[in-house]
């Protein structure tokens, strides 16, 4: 039988469901967490914002900077991270794609076990 320790399974679950990580300047890295590794109110308020980004007529910009917030690993950088951006909805798009798509490999994971 094999036998593991709590610290084995938060080292497993840390490299499964690991934060999307991206550098802004030299001094400066936005974790953007995994929604796994989210409290279950901010979990809410993601799907909630992905709700709102589905609707005909949201302003995209701002669901998806209202995101970025909301899983970014310290408020203050995630604004400089949007503050690098400039407002760029291209750009914006492109990081929430970017988080996304790491975010599913987790979701789907859990949810098959």
């Amino acid at each position: 039988m094999a036998q593991f320790s709590l610290d084995d399974i938060r080292a497993a679950a840390d490299a499964k469901y690991s934060s999307t990580d991206i550098t802004v300047d030299e001094k400066t890295t936005v974790h953007l967490l995994n929604p796994l590794r989210l409290p279950k109110e901010k979990r809410d308020k993601l799907v909630n914002l992905q709700d709102e980004m589905d609707k005909d007529g949201s302003d995209q910009e701002q669901i998806i900077a209202d995101a970025i917030r909301l899983v970014a690993d310290h408020p203050k950088k995630a604004e400089a991270l949007l503050a690098a951006v400039g407002g760029d909805l291209a750009v914006l798009a492109q990081i929430f794609e970017t988080y996304g798509k790491g975010a599913q490999v987790g979701e789907a994971s859990a949810s098959a076990s």
